[in-house]
Order: C-alpha cells, then sequence, then structure tokens
C-alpha cells in the first residue's frame, strides 16, 4: 500500500489544479494542519469558504475557489501555490526572518507555537515557525 508522503503538497496540488480547471470547489482528506492552512486562505482572501464535512472513516475539507472576472474570462485568485518545507527538508526561521512572498503581494504559510498563521500574524506575534507554504 502507498501512502501519500507529503499531505501538505498533496493539498497544494489539488487546489492548484481545480483552481486551473475552473472548478468551484477542491476536496482533501482533512487533518489539523490542512485544516489550519485552508483557514488561512480564507482569512486573507485566497479561498471563499472552507468547510469541514463529518465523513466516515476519512473527515474531508471542503475548499470554496474564488475567482476574479464574468463567467467568460474569470481567472483564478490563486496564481501559485509552492511548498516550502519538506518532510526531507524542514525550513524554520525566525521572527527576523520571515520571508516576504512577491514583494507583499502574496503570503507565507507559518506553523508556529501559537498555531497555523500568515506572515503577516507571525510578524504581528513577533514569532517564527516553520515556512510551510508560499501563496500568490
Amino acid at each position: 500500500m502507498s501512502g501519500i508522503t507529503d499531505p501538505v503538497a498533496d493539498m497544494l496540488i489539488r487546489i492548484r489544479n481545480a483552481s486551473m480547471r475552473g472548478h468551484s470547489q477542491v476536496t482533501v482528506p482533512a487533518s489539523k494542519l490542512k485544516r489550519g492552512i485552508a483557514e488561512v486562505m480564507k482569512e486573507e482572501g485566497f479561498v471563499e469558504e472552507v468547510e469541514l464535512s463529518d465523513d466516515r472513516p476519512q473527515p474531508l475539507i471542503r475548499i470554496a475557489l474564488k475567482y476574479t472576472g464574468d463567467r467568460k474570462e474569470r481567472e483564478p485568485l490563486i496564481a501559485g501555490l509552492k511548498r516550502v518545507s519538506k518532510p526531507g527538508q524542514r525550513i524554520y526561521v525566525g521572527r527576523e526572518e520571515i520571508p516576504w512572498v512577491m514583494s507583499g503581494m502574496g503570503i507565507a504559510v507559518l506553523s508556529t507555537s501559537k498555531g497555523v498563521v500568515s506572515d503577516r500574524q507571525a510578524r504581528r506575534m513577533r514569532i517564527g515557525g516553520e515556512v510551510l507554504c508560499y501563496i500568490w
């Protein structure tokens, strides 16, 4: 049986593929970390809605994607997603080294002692952590 070695990367790929195809929503297997990332994406305005289903045996996270423009020429709000810290190579930063993504146009998502937060929230709370991904 082959499992997914990097569930966060799988989630980001599913979101990118769904937005490139113009889907209105995407479903990913749930975990606390992935739910945290999805909630940060919602708070920062990259996705419309995040909903947790209680499906058994595996709960799911439904993410409603956001687009700009009208029906014919709509573009996904998420232009890119990049996994930074990987299972084989974790990337940690102190509060002074939190990266700026696309000169502030994008966000870095960090896993901190206070939970999963955006780079802006981490700077405000003056804490560093593991850089999970970039979204722009």
